[in-house]
């Protein structure tokens, strides 16, 4: 099993691991912070240093309880102690999109009732598709002021993990539409952003809402029935 520290951690982004097995070009460490790709949320890229050797981490991904890390090249060891690091510049890009989206999504659920239909993070904007019916364009505009007027609250966010029951007693806590809703899940991970929103997810975010910058949609779309794909931003 690997330890996922990003959990409870979004922002230590160098550490000290132990390799625990490797399959030709991936490693898995005793623990990480490196993100593996999940819920729109690209893979961290960054580095692992063994013996003044550098590979690079290209992806991760998580399966069976463990993160495989895809390094540029093999030579590691199971035994070896291992410098890693988070390429922090790109982490943070990515935190800063991922949680814009919470914020965005909360204010269509409000504004429309909608729920998510899919999401994906890229490096330079973000996507979120809404089970919606019809797509007023006209309103647009406001999701986006009403946006930005949250982020200009400098909410605090804060993730931490929760028992099932006292997940269960939070509104709204899961808004995919056609995924399972916690199936099977004895504790949920949380992000709280603070008097703004609340929702089950597993990804990296900032400490607080004024890291984010101004959030602006760029395209509102259809892309089929009851499917509506909003894009955005950030500067």
């Amino acid at each position: 099993m690997t330890e996922m520290l990003w959990y409870l951690d979004c922002y230590t982004h160098k550490w000290t691991s132990v390799v625990k097995d490797v399959l030709e070009d991936e490693v898995v460490l005793d623990k990480t912070f490196f993100y593996p790709e999940s819920g729109g949320q690209p893979s961290d890229f960054g580095t692992i240093t063994f013996d003044f050797q550098l590979f690079n981490v290209l992806s991760s991904r998580k399966a069976d309880g463990k993160v495989f890390h895809k390094v540029d090249k093999i030579g590691l060891k199971v035994g070896d102690v291992v410098e890693c690091e988070v390429d922090w510049t790109r982490r943070h890009i990515l935190m800063r999109h991922h949680t814009a989206c919470h914020i965005l999504s909360r204010i269509v659920l409000n504004e429309t009732g909608a729920l998510t239909t899919g999401k994906q993070i890229y490096i330079d904007r973000a996507r979120i598709d809404f089970s919606l019916k019809d797509f007023d364009k006209n309103k647009i505009k406001g999701y986006e002021e009403f946006a930005n007027k949250a982020i200009q609250q400098n909410y605090d966010v804060k993730w931490f993990v929760a028992s099932r029951e006292d997940a269960d007693k939070i509104p709204d806590l899961v808004r995919l539409k056609h995924k399972p809703l916690l199936e099977g899940m004895k504790e949920v991970r949380i992000v709280d952003i603070v008097g703004c929103d609340a929702q089950a997810c597993g990804g990296t975010h900032v400490k607080n809402t004024r890291e984010i910058g101004k959030l602006r949609i760029t395209k509102a779309e259809n892309k089929g029935k009851e499917n509506r794909r909003i894009e955005f931003v950030l500067e």
